[in-house]
């Protein structure tokens, strides 16, 4: 498995599980290397490939996260601070209302999800600032102060970060 270490250490040796996408899988980091060299440890910056016991290479997808077990696991509804870019930032040039469907981003992956307003709220405006709930239809990897981003058709619409789990 490759990719940036977000926080923390890694080292040959460690308990890690492989969340994503509703699944998790438990395993050893038999190595780490970075520029074909194999290192003691990686820490929080290091882009780095970890040599995985009993992980095959079609097992692992983009943007799973890998992580000490149990210390992150995968969720599809939360409540995120959004704020959704006007037509002059690139962002949309209509409101959008209860029951949109755009992709989120979050790390290296888009999901698509659901979009619930607050009570007395009909619509969302370009330029305003909400909390919202969105359900995702797949789980993933991920805990408050995620940040992630909203996208129509490869186009970002808007930003946000996830502030409370819901399920």
């Amino acid at each position: 498995a490759t990719g940036r270490i977000d926080r923390g250490k890694i080292k040959t040796g460690d308990e890690v599980a492989l969340v994503g996408f509703g699944s998790e899988k438990k395993s050893v980091v038999t190595g780490v290397e970075a520029f074909r060299k194999l290192l003691d440890y990686g820490q929080a910056g290091d882009n780095v490939g970890l040599l995985l016991r009993g992980v095959e290479k079609n097992e692992v997808e983009r943007g799973m996260v890998l992580a000490k077990s149990g210390s992150i696991t995968p969720h599809t509804k939360f409540e995120a601070e959004v704020y959704v870019l006007t037509k002059e930032e690139g962002g949309r040039h209509t409101p959008f209302f209860k029951g949109y469907r755009p992709q989120f981003y979050f790390r290296t992956t888009d999901v698509t999800g659901n979009v619930e307003l607050p009570a007395g709220v009909e619509m969302v405006m370009p330029g305003d600032n909400i909390q919202m709930t969105i359900e995702l239809i797949t789980p993933i990897a991920m805990d408050e102060g995620l940040r992630l981003a909203i996208r129509e058709g490869g186009r970002t619409v808007g930003a946000g970060v996830v502030t409370k789990i819901l399920k």
